[in-house]
């Protein structure tokens, strides 16, 4: 016997979702439909709030509810500290150690030219003219060192490289993560010890 319309329309839904399968799927939509009426509401707003709340920060590409996001305004950070990262997951794996109090952009990506992407395509160009113009950076400070902190990968090291390079000419400190973090791997399975090590560990960029 066939789900119900509406069952089988939120149970192809689901299945969009990354890692969500079929059967997933259908243990979800059923566990939905067992909710309270005033729970699955709750649910449903809570999406809608994610679409029509959650934005990019304006300065450094963190998804945030507030614009600027709550790090670029927090009172304490280190400003003159930037740490590039590829993904919001990447900063909230830096976040939970604790130890960085710097701040944060994100490039929303990497350098892929198989895959056609190139640095017009990230954020790369708004890093620039953080560092470019000071009064585009969070509260007004010139920006004194970029740590790179992308992951360890052939697209990411492409990347390094023209950051640094970039970086460079406007003689900035230019520092990325020491290779505690193995070659290959992604930043948001790293433990926060070796977050932590990476990031205490980090070396200038040759030039």
């Amino acid at each position: 016997m066939s789900n119900p319309q509406p069952v089988e329309r939120l149970i192809e839904r689901l299945t969009t979702l990354p890692g969500i399968g079929r059967r997933s799927a259908e243990r979800m939509a059923f566990a939905i439909l067992k909710m309270p009426r005033e729970e699955a509401a709750a649910l449903a707003q809570a999406i809608m709030d994610l679409k029509d709340r959650v934005r990019h920060c304006r300065i450094c590409f963190n998804l945030t509810d507030v614009d600027p996001c709550a790090i670029c305004t927090a009172p304490g950070r280190d400003r003159t500290q930037v740490l590039v990262v590829e993904a919001p997951r990447d900063l909230v794996s830096f976040e939970s150690t604790g130890l960085f109090r710097g701040v944060y952009h994100v490039l929303a990506g990497q350098i892929d030219p198989l895959a056609g992407i190139g640095p017009g395509d990230l954020t790369a160009g708004a890093l620039l003219d953080r560092v470019d113009h000071p009064d585009h950076h969070c509260g007004g400070e010139r920006i004194q060192e970029v740590i790179l902190g992308l992951n360890p990968t052939l697209e990411g090291d492409s990347t390094a490289l023209y950051l640094a390079e970039e970086l460079a000419r406007r003689g900035v400190r230019v520092s990325r993560l020491a290779r505690g973090i193995p070659s290959g791997s992604q930043l948001e399975y790293a433990s926060a010890a070796v977050l932590a090590d990476a990031l205490a560990m980090r070396r200038d960029v040759a030039r």
